[in-house]
């Protein structure tokens, strides 16, 4: 897991619960805290501090990725804003992933490992094929709902098939509310 995204954990943990609840996930997990943005770290310690967050707040791990993923997104549009920019709405915002967003990623973040999305429209449905061996589908559903509230839309993510279920992949279909 690149630095960038465990720096965005820690200023969305920071302006949200307080420096001292970033202090105590730390402390419940045995990290450091320090991360370079373009250091490299295993995908455990990520894991260990949304365990901690997870214990600490009563809510499932899968809960706390979908909250910080909502949360990371403006912070992720004010660091690169021509992702967002160069698209007029959160649906191609989505589509762009694969083609333009996780390409430059690859090219800042030597080494990062981006997961692959599969998209289909059906029924007025966006659905989107999630794998990833990291399993962070529920990192995912919360990106999606950031993206929409970054463009000031609101979409319904029905997550329809789980990798943690023992599926091969991760199904989530996004809703647009009119």
């Amino acid at each position: 897991m690149k630095g960038v995204i465990f720096n965005i954990l820690e200023q969305v943990v920071v302006e949200q619960l307080g420096d001292g609840t970033w202090d105590d996930l730390l402390d419940a997990t045995g990290l450091d805290g320090a991360y370079t943005s373009l250091g490299s770290y295993p995908d455990s310690e990520i894991m260990a501090l949304v365990d901690a967050a997870s214990g600490a707040l009563g809510k499932t791990p899968a809960d706390i990725l979908r909250w910080f993923g909502a949360q990371a997104i403006p912070r992720l549009a004010v660091k690169y804003p021509a992702f967002f920019d160069n698209q007029p709405d959160a649906r191609n915002f989505l589509l762009s992933v694969n083609g333009i967003i996780h390409p430059e990623v690859r090219k800042l973040y030597s080494g990062a490992g981006c997961p692959h999305f599969q998209f289909k429209e059906q029924a007025g449905e966006l659905l989107i094929g999630y794998n990833s061996p990291r399993k962070l589908c529920a990192l995912a559903h919360g990106f999606i709902e950031g993206g929409a509230t970054h463009y000031g839309e609101t979409v319904t993510v029905e997550h329809r098939r789980c990798m943690h279920d023992g599926a091969d992949d991760c199904q989530l279909a996004v809703k647009w509310v009119s």
